[in-house]
């Protein structure tokens, strides 16, 4: 039991209103030398949870299951990595995409524009809990042919295998939703990668990232907001990575995009908001 707020004994501490504010580790505190046994206590959980987003399975199976039933394409493959730990010790065989699944999507109906991987990365949380959000936040911003878009479920896949995907289905746009390296305070976070005209051995410098989003960060909306901002200056400069510019939250592009309708619009004629 923790004793009453009124024994003379217990000091109040002025960090609590701004660790009110943040999950950030600050402020923790000290017992002489040592840290607060809740503090220890605090710490080793957080410390449990990123390990376990590591090397917690992907229920694909369920995940799967939820995105038919949302009406999306679904296809499942493998990455080159054929399990957990190699995948962990070889980065390189999680960016490649398996021989027998590469001739299976050459054998799919293409890609009408888009083709979006969910990679499990390295935390399959973030990919059970905010992939299929995003993705419905998506559709109801970002006009294409969702009925035929396909996604794709990589098992043991990094950001790169998005490249071996995208050209094998012929997309003109490839984008990844990937599990984050989890943090103390986030073993939940997605990471969003996109390309333009997606082919293998393409470089880092020719992508765009957007980062953390959960709850706790950048919210689903938020980030569908940015990213189909984003896809649409890419389809439209027809390139992507360093030369392209998030520009989503600048006061123009906010007032005119509450004025241009682009629902009618087609995919690739769609102006700049």
């Amino acid at each position: 039991m923790p004793p009453p707020a009124d024994d003379p004994l217990v000091q109040p501490d002025p960090w609590d209103a701004l660790r009110a504010h943040t999950s950030a580790r600050i402020a923790i505190g000290r017992v002489g030398g040592s840290l607060p046994s809740a503090e220890v206590l605090r710490f080793g959980l957080a410390h449990a949870r990123a390990r376990d987003a590591v090397h917690h399975p992907l229920n694909g199976a369920d995940l799967a299951t939820r995105l038919r039933t949302a009406g999306f394409r679904v296809a499942q493959v493998r990455s080159q990595a054929p399990d957990r730990q190699t995948y962990l010790l070889r980065p390189d065989l999680g960016r490649r995409l398996h021989d027998d699944d590469r001739d299976a999507l050459l054998a799919a109906p293409p890609a009408p524009e888009l083709a979006f991987v969910l990679a499990d990365g390295l935390s399959t949380f973030a990919v059970e809990r905010h992939a299929l959000p995003l993705l419905e936040a998506m559709r109801e911003r970002f006009t294409t042919d969702w009925a035929a878009t396909p996604v794709v479920m990589v098992d043991q896949g990094r950001v790169a295998v998005g490249d071996d995907i995208g050209e094998a289905l012929q997309a003109r746009m490839v984008v990844v939703l990937v599990g984050e390296r989890p943090g103390l305070t986030s073993p939940d976070s997605l990471g969003i990668y996109f390309t333009y005209q997606p082919r293998t051995g393409r470089m880092d410098s020719e992508r765009n990232c957007i980062s953390n989003v959960r709850p706790e960060g950048l919210p689903v909306d938020a980030a569908a907001d940015k990213l189909s901002h984003m896809l649409r200056q890419s389809l439209t400069l027809q390139l992507s990575g360093v030369g392209l510019k998030d520009d989503s939250e600048a006061p123009e592009v906010l007032k005119a995009s509450a004025t241009v309708d682009v629902a009618n619009a087609a995919p690739s004629q769609r102006p700049l908001p």
